[in-house]
């Protein structure tokens, strides 16, 4: 029995050896992700950005995996290698790539006493660095960062290793590298660091928006001294030194070095993960996936730079009033919104969402301290619309500034060429350093309103309705519902399709859902480009559906190309390091609509310009020649929409807030035709004012052959007054309180009798 058990231990032990071995080969052959030749990590550099470029061949930007100013190691204070040793990894100078000690000790203790991570297998982490992983995966990508380690130290000097760590570690204040850092918070040379403000950047590593001194001094200053206490600990600081270093104040010379984001930053966010997946299924010489920070790609995209500077101008033009007008509201001046039981449970998950609180409970700080944090004034930089910096230094507590910056109203904005899908501008948001989230792109779906509405119509037209027959706008009831459904409207009795949709009358589109169908409405914006779920309940025709600025302008290319429907595309072509071209893009189109049908619309959505709910785009901004389109508003005025089209431009406007219960409380401010629509006034303006444009005011949209609007009925508006204006008849409804505060989707007729459910009650 005792021999059987020694036989069974060596077995185990044998096999275990065996097995850890198969992984470690394993991991070197890349079986378990890409392993970096030692190429790459010796030199990053050698890892070569790709580039992307806009219509015209201008370089607009690259992608890369860290992008640095780099320091030699002559060039770096020894009072910062010091700091970072005593620190880090005390025994660098022994190890060979793994600490033991360390790591017996972080696995003992449980990290208390610190990570078992040396110096080597940090940096090997910071030139490539982790991907998400659960806690399966994580040994095994441990072992990965240990074997890079190891390789590391066999082909690299320590001050070789060292130097590379400093040239890529991330600082605060999205600086990389110990040059980088040193100009950005003491306006000196790495060389010129004394040791406590080498201390200083070295403690920010433990956290570096924690221990940020510029945002967190008192927080940095003890962090400071800690390592000061390292310093002397281990020997390269004399106890005097150190206490001497302690006593001095924290001083900084703040200059930040100018990160330039680069024109059109959300467009080329998205390109980047638009490459990103076509690199996936593409393979490079090596027969690997191409990769786009790696293999030195030339990606050529639609975008124009001149359209891209006056969309830019545009968002930040009406965005600037509109904000104005929003902030002087009573309860977004005076913070009480934050009190509502909504509001309060969004800034509690806003707040533990931070990054300052994620970092001070990762650093055990204690949930009291951590409110008493957020609860204290402190130095930071906050977005305003107040300098063409768009920035700010200020003091406040951090709560506050969850408050100030979630306050801010976001817009999205997108121009495209509607017959070739060429995606000409793309703005995501008011201001990329602040504010990453793009509300452009197909992921982001917020409630369309009214603009939907064109849709419906355009069915209706295709299957026989005229633009000149008249539509019901008596509440509707539909197959299986058990009550009379009434938007809004009843007013206005019998009148012409062309009249209701210049209105938005909110019944006619009940109506004509009524008429088509609604599963062949879904199915018919489905066939328009609309990916996005759409319910099967009546709301549907009001614009009750979450759907993307992206998706919208994709449906409405059929209206001014003859019934074309084009998906938007933002590539040309990519090509190889050395102009070998990978794969050109072409567009992607399909006919949806007859010519007829589309020009039927065009000319019921120029009465939307003309005569309707936007009648003052034109007038205002001096646009002449044909405009179409239709504006959109929905519940509480939490969304503004403004979607249009010249004969060669299709252009979309959304505006609102991230959180929906932060809205204008007045429907003349928060509707989309004061929202949204200046948006795309600014936008033409400007363009039209440019003669290198190449795009002039005036353009008129040419009739197929044969073209009949109303089979011989000459009246464009023949019914509720001919052609009497129903912008003003609107405005003076939607000027008194409204009551349709649990109502989905359009909220630009507000003659409510009964109200239209909720998604949310729907569902």
């Amino acid at each position: 029995m005792k021999k059987k058990l020694i036989r069974l231990v060596w077995f185990l032990f044998i096999a275990g050896i065996i097995l850890i071995a198969g992984v470690v080969v394993l991991i070197e052959k890349g079986g378990m992700g890409e392993m970096p030749s030692m190429e790459e990590l010796e030199n990053p550099s050698a890892a070569t950005a790709s580039e992307v470029y806009d219509v015209k061949g201008n370089l607009m930007g690259k992608y890369y995996i860290l992008n640095r100013s780099n320091s030699k190691y002559k060039e770096i204070s020894k009072n910062v290698t010091n700091a970072l040793i005593a620190t880090e990894d005390f025994r660098f100078e022994e190890h060979s790539g793994i600490d033991g000690i360390a790591v017996l000790r972080a696995v003992v203790l449980l990290g208390k006493k610190g990570g078992g991570s040396t110096i080597t297998q940090q940096l090997a982490k910071n030139l490539f660095p982790r991907e998400k992983t659960g806690i399966f995966q994580l040994p095994f990508v441990k072992l990965r960062e240990w074997i890079m380690a190891v390789k590391l130290e066999r082909n690299l000097t320590k001050e070789e290793i060292i130097t590379l760590y400093l040239n890529t570690v991330p600082f605060g204040d999205n600086t990389y590298g110990i040059k980088n850092a040193s100009l950005t918070f003491f306006s000196k040379e790495p060389s010129e660091l004394s040791v406590e403000e080498a201390a200083v950047l070295v403690g920010m590593l433990k956290g570096n928006t924690l221990y940020n001194p510029r945002r967190n001094p008192d927080l940095a200053q003890d962090r400071r001294n800690i390592v000061l206490d390292q310093m002397a600990k281990y020997n390269y600081l004399s106890a005097g030194e150190a206490a001497a270093a302690k006593a001095r104040p924290l001083t900084l010379k703040y200059d930040k070095q100018i990160h330039i984001d680069g024109i059109a930053p959300y467009f080329r966010q998205v390109v980047e993960q638009e490459v990103k997946k076509w690199c996936k299924t593409h393979l490079n010489e090596d027969g690997e996936p191409y990769n786009i920070y790696k293999d030195g790609l030339k990606i050529y995209t639609t975008l124009d730079q001149r359209m891209q500077q006056y969309a830019e101008e545009a968002v930040d033009e009406q965005m600037a009033q509109l904000q104005r007008l929003f902030a002087s509201q009573p309860q977004i001046r005076s913070g009480s919104i934050w009190k509502k039981e909504q509001p309060a449970r969004v800034l509690k998950r806003l707040v533990e969402g931070s990054e300052r609180y994620k970092n001070m409970k990762d650093g055990g700080v204690s949930k009291t301290e951590i409110d008493k944090a957020f609860a204290t004034p402190t130095k930071m930089s906050v977005f305003t619309w107040s300098n063409k910096d768009r920035e700010k230094d200020t003091t406040m507590t951090p709560m506050d500034s969850v408050k100030y910056m979630r306050s801010f109203m976001q817009a999205g904005f997108m121009v495209m060429d509607p017959l070739t899908g060429e995606v000409k501008a793309w703005v995501g948001g008011i201001d990329h350093g602040f504010f990453k989230f793009d509300h452009v792109n197909i992921g982001t779906k917020r409630q369309v309103g009214s603009t939907i509405k064109p849709l419906l119509y355009c069915l209706a037209v295709d299957n026989g309705y005229s633009p000149c027959d008249n539509v019901s706008t008596a509440p509707q009831k539909f197959a299986g519902q058990a009550k009379l459904y009434n938007a809004g409207g009843s007013k206005y009795g019998g009148m012409s399709m062309q009249s209701a949709l210049a209105a938005s009358v909110n019944n006619a589109s009940l109506y004509l859902l009524n008429q088509t169908g609604i599963r062949s409405f879904i199915e018919f914006a489905h066939r328009c480009g609309i990916s996005s779920d759409i319910p099967e309940v009546p709301s549907i025709a009001l614009g009750a559906p979450d759907i993307s600025l992206f998706e919208m302008l994709w449906s409405y290319t059929m209206f001014p190309t003859g019934g074309i429907n084009t998906q938007p595309r933002f590539l040309v072509k990519i090509e190889d390091k050395n102009g070998n071209v990978l794969e050109n893009f072409v567009p992607v189109q399909k006919e949806v609509i007859n010519s007829n049908t589309a020009f039927k619309m065009v000319t019921m959505m120029m009465g939307v310009v003309d005569r309707g709910t936007a009648k003052r785009l034109k007038g205002r901004f001096g646009l002449s020649g044909d405009i179409a389109g239709k504006t959109g508003t929905t519940n509480g005025q939490a969304d503004a929409w403004f979607i249009g089209y010249t004969p060669e431009l299709l252009a979309g406007a959304w505006v609102g807030n991230d959180d929906r219960f932060l809205r204008f409380n007045s429907t003349a401010l928060g509707q989309g035709a004061a929202a949204a629509a200046p948006i795309f006034g600014y936008f033409f303006k400007k363009l039209y004012a440019d003669p290198a444009s190449g795009y002039k005011n005036g353009g008129k949209f040419t009739a197929p052959e044969g073209f009949s609007l109303c089979g011989g009925n000459k009246d464009f508006y023949n019914s509720a007054g001919g052609g009497t204006s129903y912008y003003e008849e609107e405005y003076e409804v939607i000027k008194r309180p409204s009551t349709s505060e649990g109502r989905s989707g359009n909220q630009e007729d507000t003659d409510i009798i009964e109200e239209i459910p909720t998604l949310d009650e729907i569902r």
